[in-house]
């Protein structure tokens, strides 16, 4: 415990010098391996970074983030917000419900929460900042959303531990649509509150529709319904993998742009541009994290947590409660995928012997592996939404605070009733 009070320490005292982040992590983890371990830091960060970073799967992203800059300069979602506004006019929070709404339908698509944040928020925070919506409730909605791009599948954090588990991988998708589901509601439950709580935060109506005039409103969803369509199409039909799928989705972006005249070599060129910085913003970071994560296993810090939890002979809900916690410290060094990896091996035994259904035991993975992308210092959804908004992290942090205490609301509900998780797996049966 020393040495994990050792490293974040650092890690904190470096992204509080304004290095850039991927340099941070990767500085911290070029101090782990070092210092800490016998084994040279030059080869593994090579080999690390590359892989990380050439990565067939991580195409989708680039891709999902070049769609999203197209829409953003389009008019697309300038029509999305208005036909969507009239039907949310009458609900507390009105346009805040957007964020929520949108991150939950393009989770479906991405399998990413980076991907999922930084594409609607490309989209949601110029408009919402336009009508006046404040920024600490914009961001914070929109970071716990972007997570569910994790749980709703196809999720590539689910195939990762279907592997490690040897379960169904089907089964582990259709288990997450109500957990997602769940989340959403909670997510839109609490801005509903937060708005009857500030009325005078919330800027009120334009005007009020009749159900004929939201008919009509709607007509502009048409095209970005159309867009999802073919994206997700492509995706459930079979026809295509997300990283396809994506390149649909920019082909698709791009014509809908063309139709309505907003495409040109300009915006053309800035979406372009404007995609592959934040694309490098995020792969940096990701390559920083993958070379800590390796630091971290050559230290044997993961192993020995999990260890330690599965020495204690907890009960079912005492091991969640612990394992919780546990995910939340990892949290604080390593991505999803890391945290699955390496501490499966050591857990499961633990959680088999204890009772605990291995499909219910990977949603539940994945809501506190939701948590650790809202959490400082390594929580990926605060270093996307601090690339796009130049915003400070612990005030990132602060915004989606109550999203994150959601969370936990949500793996208590899951854990007092499970069907939530497992009655569609077993329709499949």
């Amino acid at each position: 415990m020393l040495v994990a009070a050792l490293l974040i320490g650092l890690l904190f005292a470096v992204l509080g010098s304004g290095l850039w982040i991927g340099l941070s992590l990767l500085g911290v983890a070029i101090f782990a391996m070092e210092f800490l371990t016998s084994r040279p830091a030059g080869d593994s960060m090579a080999f690390t970074v590359w892989g990380a970073t050439s990565s067939w799967t991580l195409t989708a992203l680039p891709l999902f983030l070049w769609m999203g800059e197209i829409l953003f300069r389009s008019k697309l979602s300038e029509d999305m917000f208005k036909g969507l506004a009239p039907w949310l006019e009458r609900l507390p929070g009105r346009l805040l419900h957007v964020n929520i709404i949108g991150c939950t339908i393009f989770a479906a698509v991405s399998g990413s929460s980076a991907a999922t944040c930084a594409t609607i928020g490309k989209i949601a925070l110029p408009e919402l900042k336009k009508r006046g919506y404040p920024d600490d409730i914009t961001l914070g909605t929109l970071a716990g959303a972007g997570t569910l791009g994790l749980m709703i599948p196809p999720s590539i954090i689910m195939i990762v531990y279907g592997v490690a588990a040897n379960v169904s991988i089907a089964k582990l998708f259709i288990a997450g649509v109500l957990p997602g589901l769940l989340l959403a509601a909670l997510f839109m439950g609490y801005v509903m509150v937060w708005s009857l709580l500030h009325p005078d935060a919330i800027p009120a109506a334009s005007e009020k529709t009749s159900f004929v005039q939201k008919l009509y409103a709607s007509r502009h969803l048409i095209p970005v319904v159309a867009l999802i369509a073919l994206v997700l199409g492509s995706v459930y039909l079979g026809i295509a993998t997300a990283t396809e799928a994506a390149a649909f989705g920019v082909a698709g972006s791009l014509i809908l742009a063309r139709i309505e005249g907003s495409l040109t070599w300009s915006t053309f060129k800035e979406g372009l541009l404007g995609a592959t910085r934040v694309y490098c913003m995020i792969g940096l970071i990701l390559a920083g994290a993958s070379f800590l994560t390796l630091s971290m296993g050559f230290i044997g810090l993961p192993r020995h947590l999990a260890e330690f939890v599965g020495s204690l002979n907890l009960s079912p809900f005492m091991l969640i409660l612990a394992l919780t916690g546990l995910f939340i410290v990892l949290g604080c060094f390593l991505d999803g995928i890391s945290m699955v990896v390496l501490t499966m091996a050591v857990l499961l035994p633990t959680v088999q012997k204890a009772g605990i259904d291995l499909i219910w035991f990977g949603i539940f993975i994945i809501v506190v592996v939701e948590m650790a992308q809202i959490t400082p210092p390594v929580g990926f959804n605060l270093f996307v939404l601090q690339g796009l908004t130049k915003k400070e992290i612990s005030y990132i942090a602060r915004t989606a605070m109550p999203l994150f205490l959601l969370m936990l609301v949500a793996v208590l509900l899951l854990y007092l009733f499970p069907s939530i998780v497992t009655a569609l797996p077993k329709m499949m049966t």
